[in-house]
């Protein structure tokens, strides 16, 4: 079937879905999508296969649960003819054994063996159960698309055929075997309806996910966040933006949103693949779906009912499994012409017995002589055949693939990627939020007047440790200055007040009227009566605090924000922007893999080659103060080198470069414009999901391999046998009933093999720790750890600016 507004298609046989690419002269037409898709819905019903246009109106819950329900109606259904073809089939060989039992049996027994009662009870399986197929099967013939129903229905038909002959001639000396349609129909609706079920399996992960979506919320009356305005339930399609719920301890969270009162901690593991909970208190962000566990959250809806994020990926990961991995190309342009070589085999097999059969082999030649035993195998050789194992051998595993991803935190968008990923040899990463956190923490505090230092000298010299200066401890010193930077938005100020927060530090209020700033230099106000300045030294020594300049003692990457009380210099707080736990394991384990990797960044080359260092890179491997478009150039050089290149990255100024690379892979929560051009997206924000991701890629194509040479083999091998290749010599011999349950054995074998992926690879990271965060081992009353979402939403400004030496002036 040609349509010429059609550029391209992918037709995914597990989750009977097709998506379909117009060419550009459609596109801009007036409701193009809605009568393009109409049009070819219409075709395609009129073909024989029952479509509809996806409504993408609807949100993912919705549209998958409907899916989901429409493929058990089918199945009950299936159960159902099922039922009766082997209730049929059952009465067959019960027929068959009363003549065992001779004059034993009662003479109305032997009723059962008749061939008048085998014609009809082969009637009934043929229009009754087997109806449905036998009508398909000669739609599609006479459309010239021939599918395995065809083979199947012309097996059975003709099975019966000979056998009415023989019943009706009997002078011919044929055999009957009309329990061969009836056993034949059984054994492949059998096959079809485990079939179903294994697909429906291989799904079901996704549906899971949405279970966790509850439908009623609690929606919050009144402006009262304390417990104490009414509350009302209501559906959470009914929700919109800017509504207030509640979310009482045990309950899941019912939309996306942000805390706006209490305080608990949230089970993420169904959104992240995070097994540890995350505390959420005012300001953080929720999604629906995720279980508050031990708190009462009052959450401000972000967006509409219905609309989710687990929504999204579950669409995603759908979108995903329509996308068609390169190796499948072969196997769907042999599946299309299979059945036209079926039926040639068959044709040729009747040929050659019927002609040759007798001369060349007289010894085997059965009762009803040769012209029956061609028949017997040509039909033999049409049930036999399997063109579902090939078209199911890579949706299937893809199906798995993609679904197991998404239950770690991993979105892969198709099969494309799995197969392009597999095959990985570079991976390139970005500095800033990739190989670090992407913004600043607290990494140590020191007063002055302090001894204790883990990896350098004491910050002050000796005028600094003069007994006669005040002496504050760290804890002071971080409590007065998250005072005074609570009034501040700067992202060096959020990471102060959240170390204190982390650090359990009391909660000071700066004295109304007292603060002032200026950008780029610092910030004071007067905090429990005393006169509390914070920034550069420059500044603390204009807000008239008496102390000659420290040296400069920190790492490469870190910055000295100074706190003065009063005229005396209290101590600093060191900040820096922390490279992630997991990046040097990360890195080593694709060392050992034999996968080079490299750095980009718009850094200077002192602070990316530190970082490069820290995480085990090679300096020659560091590519610094690039701009986006140079990074995109870069991956162009290595594609050029015939290299496979990954991008890791997670904002803006990657998104381009995730664009040029062969697999683009996104850090973070799903948002932004790097994710919206990234092959992968990890969920979880952890480096070690990029070696998940490779694992789950390098295992799913082991799968989609073994499936394809499973279902090459069984063909190459089956349609000779089924044929008679084996009658001269081992005097092997079909039946057509035979014929077909090996048929849906062979479908069956790739489900079960695809299945068999979530197996091996759960096994594999079933003993695998939880990923945990560790607190500050240089000083225990800082938290390295400490995150704020709402730092990554912070208005530029602020009264620190970093210059080119690293300092803050």
């Amino acid at each position: 079937m040609c349509m010429p507004r059609v550029a391209s298609a992918s037709v995914n046989l597990a989750t009977q879905t097709a998506v379909v690419w117009a060419v550009p002269e459609v596109r801009v037409m007036k409701n193009w999508e809605k009568d393009l898709g109409e049009n070819l819905a219409n075709q395609l019903t009129s073909c024989g296969f029952t479509s509809c246009v996806r409504d993408t109106s609807q949100k993912g819950n919705i549209s998958s649960q409907r899916k989901r329900e429409e493929r058990m109606a089918l199945l009950k259904e299936s159960d159902r003819r099922l039922a009766i073809s082997w209730a049929l089939g059952a009465v067959c060989v019960f027929g068959h054994a009363s003549h065992f039992l001779g004059n034993m049996a009662p003479p109305w027994i032997h009723m059962f063996h008749s061939s008048g009662f085998h014609m009809a009870l082969s009637l009934i399986a043929l229009f009754g159960p087997g109806r449905r197929l036998l009508i398909d099967g000669w739609k599609s013939l006479c459309r010239g698309t021939p599918n395995m129903n065809t083979l199947v229905g012309l097996g059975a038909v003709s099975s019966f055929t000979v056998s009415t002959i023989a019943a009706l001639m009997p002078s011919l000396g044929w055999t009957t075997f009309f329990e061969e349609p009836v056993m034949l129909l059984a054994f492949v609706l059998l096959g079809r309806n485990l079939e179903e079920r294994a697909k429906l399996k291989a799904t079901s992960d996704m549906t899971a996910l949405l279970n966790f979506l509850p439908s009623k919320a609690r929606l919050l009356l009144g402006s009262s966040i304390e417990g104490e305005s009414p509350t009302v339930e209501i559906p959470c399609s009914s929700l919109s933006m800017g509504d207030s719920v509640v979310v009482l301890p045990g309950e899941h969270i019912p939309a996306d949103g942000i805390v706006n009162g209490g305080k608990s901690t949230v089970d993420e593991s169904s959104l992240t693949g995070e097994p540890l909970p995350v505390l959420k208190q005012p300001g953080d962000q929720v999604c629906a779906g995720t279980v508050n566990l031990n708190g009462t959250l009052m959450v401000e809806v972000r967006r509409p009912g219905g609309d989710t994020v687990m929504g999204a990926i579950v669409q995603m990961v759908e979108d995903a499994q329509n996308r068609q991995a390169p190796v499948q190309r072969l196997a769907d342009k042999i599946a299309g012409r299979f059945s036209y070589g079926v039926m040639a085999l068959s044709a040729a097999t009747f040929a050659f017995w019927s002609m040759f059969g007798s001369k060349l082999f007289p010894s085997i030649i059965p009762q009803g002589g040769v012209i029956l035993l061609a028949l017997q195998l040509s039909c033999n050789v049409l049930v036999i055949s399997c063109p579902c194992a090939l078209g199911l051998a890579t949706p299937t595993a893809v199906l798995v693939g993609t679904s197991l991803g998404a239950m770690r935190g991993l979105l892969i968008r198709g099969g494309d990627i799995l197969e392009k990923f597999s095959m990985v040899d570079t991976v390139v990463f970005d500095k800033t939020g990739t190989l670090t956190i992407g913004k600043p923490v607290v990494t140590k505090v020191v007063a002055v007047g302090s001894q204790e230092r883990d990896d350098a000298s004491p910050i002050s010299d000796s005028n600094l440790r003069n007994s006669n200066l005040p002496h504050w401890s760290e804890s002071e010193i971080l409590t007065l200055a998250a005072g005074v930077e609570s009034n501040t938005l700067h992202p060096i100020a959020k990471a102060v007040v959240q170390a204190a927060r982390s650090a359990n530090c009391r909660n000071v209020m700066v004295k109304d009227g007292t603060f002032e700033q200026e950008p780029g230099f610092g910030a004071t106000a007067v905090v429990e009566e005393k006169r509390v300045s914070v920034g550069t030294l420059e500044w603390l020594g204009r807000q008239g605090v008496k102390n000659e300049s420290p040296p400069d003692i920190r790492g490469l990457d870190e910055t000295l924000v100074y706190v003065g009380v009063d005229d005396s210099l209290a101590g600093a707080i060191y900040v820096a922007d922390k490279v992630r736990e997991d990046a040097a394991g990360t890195v080593k384990s694709l060392a050992e893999m034999g996968i080079s990797t490299h750095v980009l960044s718009g850094d200077k080359h002192t602070a990316a080659e530190y970082v490069a260092a820290l995480v085990g890179i090679e300096t020659d491997k560091v590519l610094a103060g690039v701009k986006p478009n140079e990074k995109t150039k870069f991956i162009s050089k290595l594609q050029e080198e015939k290299k496979i290149v990954a991008m890791v990255g997670d904002g803006i100024n990657d998104a381009a470069a995730l664009a040029q690379s062969d697999v683009g892979i996104a850090m973070g929560g799903g948002v932004g414009a790097a994710t919206e051009v990234a092959s992968i997206v990890l969920m979880g924000d952890k480096l070690t999901q990029i070696l998940d991701a490779l694992e789950l890629s390098k295992m799913t194509m082991r799968k989609i391999k073994q499936n394809l040479l499973w279902a090459f083999m069984y063909n190459i091998v089956g349609i000779p046998v089924a044929a008679g290749v084996l009658l001269p010599v081992t005097g092997t011999l079909l039946t057509p009933s035979l014929a077909g349950a090996m048929m849906g054995i062979s479908s069956l074998g790739v489900m079960a093999n695809s299945l068999a992926l979530q197996l091996q690879f759960n096994s594999k990271h079933k003993h695998a720790g939880s990923n945990t965060f560790t607190s500050n081992p240089l000083r225990s009353i800082v938290r390295m750890d400490s995150t704020d979402p709402q730092e990554q939403d912070l208005e530029k400004g602020g009264h620190f600016s970093r210059q080119k030496d690293g300092k803050y002036a």
